[in-house]
């Protein structure tokens, strides 16, 4: 009996599970999606980041961690004046029905004070987000840098290079230059 619970798992599990093409979102507005950061406030985006340019890390699968957790130290080495936000986007039903135990499980490994810039979509509210960007290749964090309206200034979906951080920091200064 065991064993067809769990066959019955693994195949919802991999039905909820839709692949969405990459693509290049730049020069398009940030999709309104409705989240909860992990302080449990709910959390509107672009609207939370409105008034000044952000960087945000969109992750797809747990192991998109280690790419997001490069760019943001290599974020703050190049001192990106913007508001950072991570976004874990989870699509499907098993996950939305699973958000509370997943969502413990990153608070147990992401320090307190850094819960209210991590804010997870789950279900219908992430698909808006992974239409944007495509989750071909999850492992790689999507860098979203966003002006201070919403639009999508820079992209990208091909992992963290130092290089690419100080091209972040360079758009942020620009964007920050231009709204003096």
């Amino acid at each position: 009996m065991a064993l067809v619970v769990f066959a019955a798992v693994a195949v919802s599990l991999r039905g909820c599970a839709t692949t969405h093409e990459n693509r290049n979102p730049t020069g398009e507005a940030f999709p309104e999606v409705v989240g909860q950061s992990l302080e449990k406030e709910r959390t509107e985006l672009p609207a939370a980041l409105s008034g000044r340019p952000a960087v945000v890390l969109v992750g797809y699968k747990q192991a998109t961690q280690f790419d997001i957790d490069r760019w943001f130290m290599g974020l703050i080495q190049a001192e990106v004046d913007a508001q950072i936000v991570e976004v874990p986007t989870i699509p499907g039903l098993m996950p939305t029905l699973a958000s509370s135990w997943i969502d413990d499980g990153m608070r147990s490994g992401i320090p307190e004070e850094d819960w209210g810039s991590v804010v997870t979509l789950y279900g219908a509210g992430a698909t808006p987000i992974a239409r944007l960007t495509g989750t071909e290749n999850g492992r790689l964090a999507r860098v979203i840098v966003l002006d201070a309206e919403g639009a999508i200034v820079w992209f990208d979906d091909k992992g963290y290079s130092a290089r690419k951080a100080m091209e972040v920091a360079a758009v942020v200064r620009r964007l920050n230059d231009a709204s003096r």
